[in-house]
């Protein structure tokens, strides 16, 4: 049998918790990932995952191989990698990761120029809010907006994210005025779970910048829901401006306090401090600060 085939499956399966969501990532069918890693348990002559009709999770031995095999894999690709970077020329499988809005909204849209730039590269992209752990889950990049983390990771900046206070004409009318950012206090604030947003708004105004606490009846893990509320005329929504332009273009969506803007959002691009910088991640780094950079408009 193909051993690292056979790990490469079972790594998966391991990752996404079925061999059905493995099958989806690895472009097989279900029962092909089932069928490599009966053949690795018969090859290793042990268990590695605990079989439900819905479910599988793995063994305790299967943990330990999972950890030890990903090590290998990990030590394949960076092999493979040098000799790509002696070619010179950017190969291979790129995963990046991004935050749900800008990597729909901001960076999505670019990454066709990226494509036909680099055609030998294959690109992975997923997107998440949550915390990523760029190391341990095997991306070579990642994308976040706020104030660089002491992660141990190189972080460049790119261009900042602007944002925008609005809501609905459907909930403003009838309630009471916001003429300063303390009102915002008198009205349903929609939060954002994995950002300061939760509890605090920031505005820049003619005497500098504020914040102003808030407290959230309902708090979403990604700005699309958020953005659904508030044409639903359900509360006040501080999102990226590239988020809600379109319903701002429509009326759908009015600016609130247009003389207190929120400030932007930093944005950065993280890589690992001790991974060698290989061609395909050197190409799409400097792609990105060419096409997203600290000089580039983002809208």
């Amino acid at each position: 049998m193909d051993r690292f085939a056979g790990m490469s499956v079972f790594v998966k399966t391991v990752e996404h918790g079925s061999f059905t969501a493995a099958a989806d990532a690895l472009n097989m069918s279900p029962q092909l990932v089932a069928k490599q890693i009966q053949k690795l348990e018969e090859h290793l002559g042990v268990r590695l995952l605990h079989r439900t009709t819905r479910r599988q999770s793995v063994t305790d031995f299967g943990r330990s191989f999972y950890d030890r095999a990903k090590s290998i894999l990990l030590e394949v690709e960076m092999a493979e990698n040098l000799a790509a970077e002696t070619r010179g020329v950017p190969t291979g499988r790129l995963r990046i990761n991004a935050q749900v809005t800008y990597g729909l909204h901001i960076l999505a849209p670019r990454l066709p120029e990226y494509f036909k730039a680099y055609p030998k590269v294959a690109v992975e992209f997923t997107l998440t809010n949550r915390d990523v752990y760029l190391i341990e889950e095997g991306y070579d990049a990642i994308f976040r907006t706020g104030e660089p983390s002491d992660s141990g990771l190189i972080a460049r900046p790119l261009a900042p994210y602007p944002m925008v206070l609005c809501a609905a004409p459907s909930y403003l009318a009838g309630r009471p005025a916001i003429r300063t950012p303390w009102d915002v206090q008198q009205h349903e604030c929609l939060g954002s779970a994995f950002t300061e947003m939760r509890r605090k708004w920031t505005f820049d105004g003619p005497d500098g910048r504020v914040v102003v606490p808030i407290s959230s009846r309902l708090v979403f893990d990604n700005g699309e829901t958020q953005l659904c509320a508030a044409l639903a005329g359900t509360g006040l929504m501080l999102q990226p401006l590239a988020l809600a332009q379109a319903a701002l273009d429509d009326g759908r969506l009015v600016v609130v306090l247009p003389d207190y803007p929120p400030p932007s959002r930093a944005v950065h691009v993280y890589y690992a401090a001790d991974r060698r910088v290989t061609p395909k991640l050197n190409s799409f780094l400097d792609f990105v600060v060419k096409a997203l950079g600290p000089s580039a408009k983002i809208d």
